[in-house]
């Protein structure tokens, strides 16, 4: 396909050391020719070197830079690519960002330049997405996962999925079209063997969507408790750093506190809520309000009790209000005298996990760590080799997938035709095509790409 030449910033706007402007198409290199001047021009460079000069207005010097040339098809966007190295700074990088479309260029669309590396078959729907992944990566399990998406690890096990698929289609038509010949005679247990094994292997990358879709979108947890049992000082906690503000008054924090926080390489999206309680304060009832709702959004759930007072009827209630969720209960303030009554706590936390902890003298946070981690992930997760599967849409059409398999499954057990039976397999086919982008409509795409940032 032919392309116009694009560019784009492709480092974070602001202060720094340098920011890139990346251009790419058949006319890169020539575009930047226009507003470089070095030794010679940049049409003499070796393909993959890097050469000193400035950029160019005309015969004002606007920049000083280093200039890297990589030719097409060695590209990310198998294209002729051009990446100038200036001076970090909004002013002198939309500088030269301004000269490169003066001379030619159009400015690229958010995630054009992988777009690109799609449509030139330089990596699949999934590994474009794994680099959204990676950008957006909070922990480095997360990280490692996305990585694995990019380097192709779902891409190659659905290629091998389809093309088993694609085997026993090719077989039922042989023996349909050409009943002369000695092709195998594709009987019912061969469907059935065959469809076991798509069915065997899409459940094993379904079982690990809930963890991988919580390191790539974080898990959605809150904190909850009645005022002053310790709800802030557990974020500061967890976060290591004084984000909300702790005092020994009751109903401080009014409103909901939001923050990403690291857990042993899980991601939590931590919410801090205003303490639970009957108010007449008109804004702590507002918060109190915000409170109940973010709890019916919540993934997990950290109930927070003081192990200096006695279980009150507004506890019990939060026991009752969380009865269904994952709930992790920690008993705060161990260093004052007990009085909560923690055969009553467990009773009422029905066999999930409790936690003892004293948050003023850092006591009992390593444990909650680590019942968050195995509450989620048995022992240690393996995100250096195993494949996960973390896209929701991947997820959907996986499901979809073993769904249809299921169908083809059931028509054999019922004696239907082979060539009925091949549809099932077929759209079997067709949706783990989606997943990589081989069969896909072109709207998804653009809506896939417009979430990227600009200049990837």
């Amino acid at each position: 396909m032919e392309f116009d030449t694009i560019a784009a910033i492709s480092t974070a706007l602001g202060e720094g050391a340098i920011g890139i402007v990346r251009l790419s198409g058949d006319e890169a290199v020539a575009i930047a020719d226009k507003i470089y001047k070095g030794a010679k021009p940049l049409s003499e460079a070796a393909s993959h070197t890097i050469v000193y000069g400035y950029i160019m207005d005309g015969e004002t010097r606007v920049e000083e830079a280093m200039v890297s040339i990589m030719r097409a098809p060695r590209t990310f966007t198998r294209e002729d690519v051009v990446e100038i190295n200036c001076h970090g700074g909004l002013v002198s990088v939309n500088k030269v960002l301004k000269l490169a479309l003066k001379h030619g260029a159009r400015l690229a669309e958010p995630g054009e330049f992988t777009k690109r590396a799609f449509l030139n078959g330089r990596i699949d729907l999934s590994q474009a997405e794994g680099v959204m992944d990676l950008i957006r990566a909070k922990t480095d399990k997360a990280m490692n996962v996305a990585l694995g998406q990019v380097e192709g690890r779902l891409s190659k096990k659905i290629a091998i999925l389809r093309q088993a698929l694609l085997e026993t289609v090719a077989s039922v038509e042989v023996n349909i079209d050409y009943p002369e010949y000695d092709a195998e005679v594709v009987t019912h247990d061969l469907l059935i063997e065959k469809a076991n094994f798509v069915e065997r292997e899409i459940d094993k990358l379904l079982g690990t969507a809930n963890q991988g879709k919580i390191l790539r979108e974080g898990l959605s947890t809150v904190i909850v408790g009645r005022p002053n049992v310790g709800k802030s000082s557990l974020l500061n906690s967890l976060v290591h750093e004084e984000k909300a503000i702790v005092t020994d008054i009751a109903g401080t924090t009014r409103d909901v506190i939001e923050e990403y926080v690291n857990v042993r390489g899980v991601p939590l999206r931590l919410v801090d809520t205003a303490g639970i309680r009957e108010t007449e304060d008109m804004v702590e009832r507002i918060g109190v309000e915000r409170s109940r709702q973010v709890l019916k959004e919540a993934e997990l759930i950290l109930l927070v009790l003081n192990y200096g007072e006695e279980l009150s009827s507004e506890d019990e209630a939060l026991f009752e209000a969380v009865k269904h969720l994952n709930v992790i209960v920690i008993v705060n303030k161990t260093d004052v005298e007990q009085k909560i009554d923690l055969n009553r706590v467990r009773e009422l936390a029905e066999g999930r996990p409790v936690v003892t902890t004293s948050l003023i003298k850092d006591e009992g946070v390593d444990e909650l760590e680590s019942a968050i981690a195995s509450l989620f992930f048995e022992g240690d997760l393996e995100s250096g080799d195993a494949t996960y599967v973390s896209n929701s849409r991947h997820i959907a059409l996986l499901e979809q997938a073993k769904s249809t398999i299921q169908d083809a499954k059931s028509a054999i057990d019922m004696g239907v035709p082979i060539d009925l039976v091949q549809i099932d397999i077929t759209r079997t086919r067709e949706l783990l095509g989606e997943i990589i982008g081989d069969s896909v409509h072109e709207s998804l795409i653009d809506q896939l790409f417009s979430q990227f940032c600009l200049g990837k």
